[in-house]
């Protein structure tokens, strides 16, 4: 079975699992985002770690651990990447 598959069937029977899937694969991509925008910008953890004054290690956590990410801190982290953040909810 393809996990896409075991997912699908998972996600069907069991609400639970469907409604944390969904939150930590969002988290996941938005940890993604952040890592692929700020390689896209040619920059290192390290450098942007300096642009917001702080250590390498909390952009690693931002980056593989987006769950706790406050808003404040994702928008400074965008604008040190040079970009602007945009929010939308869709339904």
């Amino acid at each position: 079975m393809k996990l896409d598959d075991y997912v699908a069937s998972r996600k069907k029977i069991d609400p639970k699992f469907a409604q944390e899937f969904e939150e930590g694969y969002t988290q996941f991509k938005l940890g993604v985002l952040l890592r692929r925008t700020r390689k896209e910008a040619g920059l290192t953890q390290q450098q942007v770690a300096e642009k917001l004054n702080t250590k390498k290690s909390a952009i690693s956590r931002i980056e593989n651990d987006a769950e706790n990410i406050r808003l404040h801190t994702l928008r400074k982290y965008v604008t040190a990447l040079g970009k602007k953040l945009e929010i939308s909810i869709t339904g």
